[in-house]
């Protein structure tokens, strides 16, 4: 038989097979005028809930890792170094796969996308918990790493598409409850898994991620305009964000690459914005990744105590998240910058406190890790409110993408870098580095501070009469 004979069957399944990501079309019946207020208020919660659930979910089988680390430490005789290159290559790839997966999800089907990420993360962690070198280890977690990057690009384009600019940061501000929510739970899971065996942290996460992998795709729509309802800017009587989206049709791609180019890769303040981002995350993922190590081996808590003190460190940050997105919206009119900079420049404040005040009361560090939390959380969430405003929701996905790739470019002096710091001269060096960081976050924020979305609206609005013109 020529090979040449199978060729367009073999195409047809690969087509088959992708077109399971496509967004489903406008549905053919509208929903019913005055039933529209009541359909958006169920839809819009349910897209909340579920992407809270799910992106919360990625959470068990990425940050278990950080509970294992002192049990792996001590029963394998794996280095910090060693296991600050684990977090350092997982994130790296993380990031580089949140930004390609960026363009995908911006035109995929944000649930059968999310679902299929939550499932091959799954797998890494099973393997992962099946290892047993060094090299392994680091494989797995490294593939991981990128399927991990497949959770958030669609939730950003969900939200995009349901919350209008107007209320976006609130709405962002609790939609990123789901960082923490998943964290603290990976933490506390994880805490009583590894008192009976280290390896139960990646197993039993796995078999959870898998149920909820099959709930998302049962659960969560596409646009509302595949549900038989009008853009949400029509909906809120968002003028402005109405008048770019009848005004501009869909992009196809040559345009799609030049409207990325015009306000993603081409504006300055996408990248002060990314460099910010790698700053911020440099300290939170620190405090997230050691803090069980430290307060363990520093500290001379249990397992299950410094789980659960580390997961005081996320609760607090819910609140950091909800406080900043009203303080955005209500007290400084959408300008996610000045909450930003405010909230970094407080971070570093209780940085330099909790490593300059010695103390060995529980509740010293618990109150200090506790402001940390609340205020690194705040720009951890406004940085993506921040990347959707300066490219608007066409390309919301990508700019976020952008900005992760800095963000998880950071765990090279969260992972590696701390690790080697702790190694050589000890935590005080490490502390050091994240007051400087949370300070340089700070001047960063101050470029962003005139970034209003309704000005970015303006603007598209613009670019969009002019080129009809």
């Amino acid at each position: 038989m020529n090979p040449r004979e199978n060729a367009p069957a073999k195409g047809n399944l690969l087509r088959r097979l992708l077109s399971v990501y496509e967004p489903p079309p406008p549905a053919e019946k509208a929903v019913p005028p005055e039933r529209i207020p009541g359909e958006f208020k169920k839809r819009r919660a349910g897209v909340m809930a579920v992407t809270i659930i799910g992106y919360a979910t990625f959470y068990l089988v990425r940050k278990n890792l950080s509970v294992a680390m002192p049990s792996m430490e001590k029963d394998l005789g794996i280095s910090k170094s060693d296991l600050g290159t684990f977090l350092t290559l997982h994130g790296l790839l993380y990031g580089v796969s949140k930004f390609f997966n960026g363009f995908l999800a911006d035109r995929a089907h944000p649930a059968r996308f999310m679902a299929t990420g939550l499932i091959l993360a799954a797998l890494a962690n099973v393997f992962f918990g099946l290892s047993g070198a060094v090299l392994t280890f680091g494989l797995f977690w490294m593939i991981n790493g990128y399927f991990q990057g497949m959770g958030f690009p669609p939730c950003a384009r969900s939200i995009t598409h349901w919350f209008s600019p107007s209320e976006r940061a609130t709405k962002f501000s609790i939609w990123n409850t789901s960082h923490s929510i998943g964290a603290a739970l990976a933490l506390i899971l994880g805490g009583y898994l590894a008192g009976i065996d280290w390896r139960l942290c990646f197993f039993v996460p796995a078999g959870i991620a898998a149920l909820i992998a099959l709930f998302l795709v049962l659960r969560l729509p596409d646009t509302p305009r595949s549900v038989g309802l009008p853009p949400v800017e029509e909906f809120r009587g968002d003028a402005q964000a109405d008048q770019e989206d009848r005004r501009r049709k869909e992009l196809d791609a040559k345009e799609f690459r030049a409207f990325l180019k015009r306000r993603v890769f081409g504006n300055p303040r996408m990248w002060v914005l990314a460099l910010a981002n790698f700053f911020v995350y440099t300290v939170r993922y620190s405090i997230l990744d050691w803090g069980p190590t430290f307060l363990q081996q520093e500290k001379g808590v249990s397992i299950q105590a410094s789980a659960w003190i580390t997961a005081s460190f996320e609760i607090s940050g819910i609140v950091g998240m909800l406080v900043g997105g009203i303080v955005t919206d209500r007290l400084f009119k959408g300008r996610a910058g000045r909450a930003s900079l405010a909230y970094m420049a407080v971070c570093a404040v209780f940085l330099f406190l909790f490593w300059r005040i010695p103390s060995h009361d529980p509740l010293v560090y618990v109150f200090f890790l506790c402001g940390i939390g609340f205020f690194i959380y705040g720009p951890q969430c406004l940085v993506g409110v921040i990347a959707a405003n300066l490219a608007t929701k066409r390309a919301a996905a990508t700019a976020i993408g952008l900005t992760g790739i800095f963000g998880y470019a950071s765990t090279s002096l969260s992972g590696w870098g701390m690790g080697k710091l702790v190694d050589s001269f000890g935590w005080k060096a490490g502390f050091a580095m994240l007051v400087a960081s949370a300070f340089i976050a700070a001047v960063l924020f101050l470029g962003l501070w005139n970034v209003d979305p309704q000005t970015e609206l303006d603007v598209t609005s613009a670019e969009a009469g002019s080129k009809e013109e």
